[in-house]
């Protein structure tokens, strides 16, 4: 009995690690993953400070946005997001506030798997996941793609700030 209940323990311990040993790099799952995840949170500081040249400078040349909404694919380009970004009302906080994201690596491609919740200014607009795939050439992650799903029920609470 206490053989199953050290079994058990020893399962539940492996089920709460963090998701992102599989397929890595060469250069190990700490290293590439942080710097990885570091992409994400940059990006997202960067849009609540409006800093659109970092924005721009985390995507890959010609990088791809989708939505899907219901049954829908909505396609946007990277440019025209920037740009409401840069558009929003002065003094209008756009905050999207991630949770942990799961991370897969396999050599130059990376893809994030992460639940969000984007909030402007004080009030609560939507939540969903946010999938991205990034290249690392010349030494750095980008991000290539951009799909998102979006809901504004079911959302679970949000991580504080």
């Amino acid at each position: 009995m206490m053989r199953l209940a050290r079994l058990a323990s020893v399962f539940v311990a492996f089920s709460l690690l963090p998701r992102t040993a599989a397929a890595q790099g060469v250069s190990g799952p700490s290293t590439d993953s942080a710097r990885i995840h570091a992409v994400v949170v940059q990006l997202f500081d960067a849009m609540r400070a409006r800093d659109t040249a970092v924005i721009r400078s985390l995507f890959v040349p010609n990088a791809s946005m989708q939505s899907l909404r219901d049954t829908a694919v909505v396609f946007d380009r990277v440019d025209g997001w920037v740009t409401s970004i840069a558009r929003a009302p002065q003094g209008v906080l756009l905050d999207e506030r991630i949770g942990a994201p799961t991370i897969q690596i396999d050599g130059p491609l990376a893809t994030v798997w992460v639940e969000y919740w984007f909030f402007v200014g004080p009030r609560f607009s939507h939540c969903g996941v946010d999938a991205f795939q990034l290249l690392q050439g010349a030494g750095r992650w980008r991000i290539f793609s951009i799909v998102d799903t979006r809901r504004t029920a079911g959302c679970g609470e949000p991580p504080g700030r």
